[in-house]
């Protein structure tokens, strides 16, 4: 098995078992949606679909991308890949840098014949993307029959690992080439650190559109890499094993920016989905709760999750007055006071605050 191999293996083990989840909240716990005790709606009323990337949906959720390049990682995304068409989700692959050093990986994400109607999202990290150059990414995103690439920024966890990454420069350049290309759709991602206002403007002005916010409050990768590796990466991971913008915030920043969100950094639930469509994401990314579910019970188990967060999410937008998404969207709420401070800071190189926040 190669390096890189080893590695997604070891990582799914670690998460399906071990303490990889920030100690700080995502902040989605400081939105609170009033209450409507007279919805005059009935529950076969309330519409969660909605269109991504020319694909409908029938809830706004998507099975945020884990892992590949390991005969376990293919069985796992094999599994999540008919949860995703039998619920009406959207799905995301992991990294594919093992298909860059071994085109016979490839396998290991190939699930569209099994979703064959769900948006799909390929996943490469901007470093990788910026040494290989557009034409390579481009096939790796048609290998694997995507609607999207996810371009994943994760400096903090390369900075933690030994083996990882130390040089950043040129990553902006590269996202605007490939977006320049227009071959695809392109989502810049964060994996649990989140993303600033400042970051936010600069994709903007390249042409981004989408992004990820994977904001902090869930899985925290450098807390992940604090479990393995050197003495010297066990330290910088729980170092840095806190560090990052807040999942809450991080959606109202993208939304100011005029960019089309998906929060993902710890959504759980279905309340943490409602929060996080009131404050202006497009979809919810849950990665976590599917992996385990999926270790808990199988198909089984990952379909025992996807009904706790369709029934849940269409109970509480019933109890919001919500009849669709976009109504949700404005739902009187009140914000927390360490979110509203977040909402409120002096930031650096942001869009102006005129536009919308999603947090009114």
């Amino acid at each position: 098995m190669s390096e890189i191999a080893q590695r997604k293996v070891s990582h799914l083990a670690l998460c399906t078992d071990g303490d990889v989840e920030f100690r700080g909240s995502t902040l989605l716990d400081e939105v609170s949606l009033f209450h409507e005790a007279l919805p005059e709606l009935a529950l076969d009323q309330i519409d969660t679909r909605l269109r991504v990337l020319g694909r409908p949906l029938a809830a706004p959720i998507l099975i945020s991308g884990m892992s590949g390049g390991a005969e376990q990682a293919r069985e796992l995304n094999r599994a999540l890949a008919r949860t995703a068409q039998r619920h009406g989700f959207a799905m995301g692959l992991g990294s594919q840098r093992a298909m860059l050093d071994d085109a016979f990986r490839a396998d290991t994400y190939r699930v569209r014949e099994l979703a064959p109607d769900a948006p799909l999202f390929a996943n490469l990290s901007v470093v990788q993307a910026r040494d290989a150059g557009p034409k390579a990414v481009e096939g790796l995103v048609a290998e694997v029959e995507a609607d999207a690439l996810c371009l994943h920024l994760n400096p903090a966890q390369e900075l933690v690992q030994d083996e990882g990454d130390r040089d950043f420069r040129g990553c902006l350049a590269a996202i605007e080439e490939i977006v320049a290309q227009g071959a695809v759709t392109v989502v810049v991602k964060e994996t649990g650190c989140g993303l600033a206002p400042g970051t936010l403007a600069r994709l903007r002005a390249v042409g981004v559109e989408w992004v990820d916010v994977a904001g902090s409050g869930g899985t925290t990768w450098t807390g992940v890499e604090a479990l393995r590796g050197s003495p010297r990466q066990q330290a910088r991971g729980q170092a840095l094993r806190e560090w990052g913008i807040p999942t809450a915030a991080s959606v109202v920043y993208a939304r100011r920016a005029g960019l089309r969100a998906i929060a993902s950094g710890g959504i759980r639930d279905g309340g943490d989905v409602v929060r996080a469509i009131a404050l202006g994401a497009s979809l919810a990314g849950l990665a976590l709760p599917f992996l385990r579910a999926y270790a808990r019970g199988g198909d089984d188990g990952l379909d025992e999750e996807a009904l706790r967060l369709t029934e849940s999410l269409r109970a509480m937008m019933l109890l919001s007055g919500a009849e669709t998404l976009s109504a949700l969207r404005d739902v009187p709420r009140v914000i927390g006071g360490t979110l509203q401070r977040f909402l409120d800071a002096p930031t650096r190189g942001a869009s102006p605050r005129g536009a919308h926040s999603g947090a009114s």
